[in-house]
């Protein structure tokens, strides 16, 4: 191991709107082999996510920021090298939170606080561990069934809908029976998410030109056009205009899930609220933000479903993968809140052969061993 060497990059300084190359150093050091009760992991893909921003400001939050200095938080898939662990063998691949760098050396106390968890290439690729399988695939899960609680014949909203946590809300709101109207941002994504993934319809919020009211007026019009009844359950993953435009289309009894909003992650100065919100106590609806870690001991069970619907053809994926390795990684994140990216952002570390995603006949789902995740807990994301 003493002739690799291990590239990261880690946050020099705290961003002030949308995060430059000046807030990131890039560092190098030796590999060295792993600590008694320890792993070694060669990185392959990372997962790049709208939260990240939110993990660079310091603050009270859900979660400690970066430290200035530390290799920059993410979660990633990565292949053992070397272990000293009894649960991991050179070979295995992982899931956990390996941070922007090309090897992870996990600690004993590391593990024990989060134990990565095993994936099994069977289910899916890498790149689909990091979207329906991994964290946006929970968040849509446990967002919906949870918090929305859908019921068969209503109507869903979902924004971001070519993003990574909407493409699968979206679908698994269809397989639960009901109707979805996907929020995107322009032609190819709205036919994609209607074409593809099977949505009932999508509104484009590029579509209406400044000067017309811009994506305010374009989803104003959207759904009075795709939800003349109104919407019974609105996933938000954008905030700003956007969330206050559905708040004056929702109805009695509604359930708004409150994912994240992308809009505002880069916003200098005071972020205004909700200017609608009153609609909520005339309809009265409810609305009810959501963290993906507080479902993490039932991650198995949502793995087990959306595999399932990977795997008979009910579901599909989208991954957007830039190579380049982590140099690339300053230029590839802002392509989250540019809208650049066209389905789940993901940075090819290492190269690696994805598998062809085969249907999971009975019999191959009868070879597939349990998932083992049952001591899985929130991971440092």
């Amino acid at each position: 191991m003493s002739a690799r060497v291990n590239h990261q990059v880690r946050l020099a300084a705290r961003p002030v709107g949308l995060p430059g190359p000046g807030d990131w150093r890039h560092t190098e050091e030796p590999l060295g082999e792993p600590a008694e009760g320890g792993l070694l992991v060669e990185v392959l893909a990372i997962s790049l996510d709208p939260a990240m921003r939110g993990w660079m400001n310091e603050g009270r939050s859900y979660i400690a920021p970066v430290a200035l200095g530390e290799v920059m938080r993410a979660g990633g898939i990565g292949r053992v090298i070397a272990s000293r662990h009894a649960g991991y063998a050179v070979g295995d691949l992982v899931s956990g939170s390996t941070g922007v760098q090309e090897y992870w050396s996990a600690s004993a106390d590391e593990l024990r606080r989060a134990a990565p968890v095993k994936i099994d290439l069977r289910l899916g690729s890498v790149s689909q561990w990091l979207n329906v399988l991994g964290m946006p695939g929970m968040t849509a899960y446990f967002g919906l069934m949870e918090v929305a609680r859908p019921q068969a014949g209503q109507t869903l909203v979902v924004s971001a809908a070519a993003g990574a946590v909407g493409q699968t809300v979206g679908q698994l709101a269809r397989i639960k029976g009901l109707r979805v109207v996907g929020i995107a941002g322009g032609p190819g994504k709205c036919e994609w998410v209607v074409d593809a993934l099977g949505f009932d319809a999508c509104i484009d919020y590029k579509a209406a030109a400044p000067a017309a009211g811009g994506p305010a007026e374009a989803v104003r019009e959207g759904l009075k056009q795709h939800c003349p009844d109104g919407v019974d359950i609105y996933f938000d993953n954008v905030g700003g205009e956007i969330l206050d435009t559905v708040l004056t289309r929702i109805r009695r009894h509604a359930r708004i899930v409150i994912c994240g909003a992308i809009s505002q992650y880069n916003a200098i100065g005071t972020v205004p609220g909700p200017r609608n919100y009153l609609s909520l106590l005339v309809n009265r609806a409810r609305m009810e933000g959501m963290l993906v870690f507080d479902y993490a001991a039932r991650y198995a069970q949502a793995v087990a479903e959306l595999a399932g619907y990977l795997g008979d053809g009910r579901m599909k994926s989208r991954e957007h993968v830039v190579a380049g390795g982590v140099a690339a990684f300053p230029e590839a994140l802002p392509k989250l809140f540019s809208g650049a990216n066209f389905g789940k952002l993901v940075l090819e570390v290492a190269p690696h052969r994805e598998p062809v995603n085969e249907p999971l006949t009975p019999a191959r789902r009868a070879l597939t061993p349990p998932l083992g995740v049952a001591n899985a807990r929130p991971i440092a994301r």
